[in-house]
């Protein structure tokens, strides 16, 4: 760099716009195989800037974080949004939970972002109790779950985005009352644009009325690398995004799940998403996993896919009565089949592969030749090439 002059850098930077295409990052892969998503260079400093002041960073905190670097989150809410607010950022190569805690205190973190699991497995570790973690006041997943939900003074759960936008679309302050961080999805940041559309007929729906969730704005990606253009955005330039949801009176985005992952039985649709939170606090369950298993005359059954956390036995019969007391007779599943962690496969960054545990379960339904509802599954698969 000695040997470069001051001018030829100069006339580098001024060659390099905001409109100019800056990454590819590729989607999660966590339903289908995963897409490069095109931005231009303005999307990830836009971002990094916006989600620094709404996290609250200041040059004060320091910032632990298990995100990886080519996931739009972690470009945008740890490494970016640390940069911007001139705060410390705290990193290490692999993920262990004791390793973890000890660096936490170590190096007196205040801010951390972990996976669920990774924040219950540091919580359930032994040092958890021993160490000083007082210090620790912006966590996006708590690794305390004893703290009362009315005393969650910081959270980003108030917030809907996706690859294709560079994460947020919409979100609130970290620090927004806790009531409307828990049942909005924030309201749609400078610049973007939402639209609700009837998912078949495309047209333009109203306040309160559910359909799928349409945006567009200045973080909005380029587009699929080697995709035309015209398979991904509609004629006015929005994408649709394939997630259900509503605009309320006061301009709150509603994320109620993904269309495409809707569950047809029948003549109902359900969605996955609800019986994932009725499970929730389950005890010894690790994550559960809804999907539709198809049905000749049902069109789909609803099969839950239930992980046990290593070393524990859970049992259908349990869960049925505890699901029981939550959900619609028509939303149970009227199968649970029992699988362990190892089971499970990941993508590059750390979220559960859902279609290789569904093919895991259509197998086990066609080779344990399950009934459900009057059809035998190890028939039944073979028949239709399943």
């Amino acid at each position: 760099a000695e040997q470069v002059p001051e001018t030829i850098l100069d006339a580098m930077i001024a060659e390099v716009y905001p409109a100019d295409d800056g990454l590819i990052i590729y989607t999660s892969g966590t339903t289908s195989k995963p897409k490069g998503v095109l931005h231009m260079q303005r999307a990830a400093v836009i971002q990094s800037w916006l989600i620094a002041d709404e996290m609250r960073f200041t040059p004060a905190d320091r910032v632990w974080t298990t995100y990886p670097f080519f996931w739009s989150a972690g470009l945008c809410m740890a490494l970016g949004a640390t940069i911007a607010a001139g705060a410390t950022l705290i990193l290490q190569e692999t993920f262990e939970p004791g390793a973890a805690l000890q660096c936490l205190a170590d190096e007196r973190a205040n801010a951390t972002q972990a996976w669920p699991h990774q924040a219950k497995a540091m919580a359930e570790h032994p040092l958890f109790g021993e160490l000083d973690l007082s210090h620790i006041d912006k966590e996006v997943y708590r690794l305390n779950p004893d703290i009362a939900p009315q005393d969650d003074e910081w959270g980003t759960q108030g917030s809907f985005g996706m690859t294709e936008t560079f994460t947020f679309v919409a979100n609130l302050p970290a620090d927004a009352p806790v009531e409307l961080r828990n049942s909005t999805s924030g309201k749609p940041r400078a610049g973007m644009q939402v639209r609700i559309l009837n998912p078949e007929s495309g047209t333009i729906l109203g306040v309160g009325e559910e359909g799928e969730i349409a945006v567009k704005g200045p973080t909005l990606m380029r587009g699929y690398y080697k995709v035309e253009p015209e398979k991904t955005f509609d004629n006015d330039g929005f994408y649709h995004s394939q997630d259900g949801g509503h605009l309320d009176a006061d301009g709150y985005v509603h994320w109620n799940g993904r269309i495409s992952n809707l569950i047809k039985t029948g003549g109902a649709n359900v969605s996955p998403l609800e019986i994932e939170e009725s499970l929730l606090g389950y005890p010894n369950m690790r994550t559960g996993i809804p999907f539709g298993a198809p049905h000749p005359s049902l069109g789909e059954v609803i099969v839950l896919c239930a992980v046990a956390m290593d070393n524990c036995e859970l049992k259908e019969e349990e869960i049925s009565a505890f699901l029981k007391q939550k959900l619609a007779a028509y939303k149970l599943p009227k199968k649970i089949l029992m699988f362990s962690e190892a089971d499970l496969e990941f993508t590059g960054n750390q979220k559960i592969q859902t279609g290789k545990v569904v093919e895991k379960a259509l197998a086990r339904l066609r080779d344990e030749a399950v009934e459900i509802e009057g059809v035998n599954y190890g028939d039944y698969l073979i028949d239709s090439g399943s």
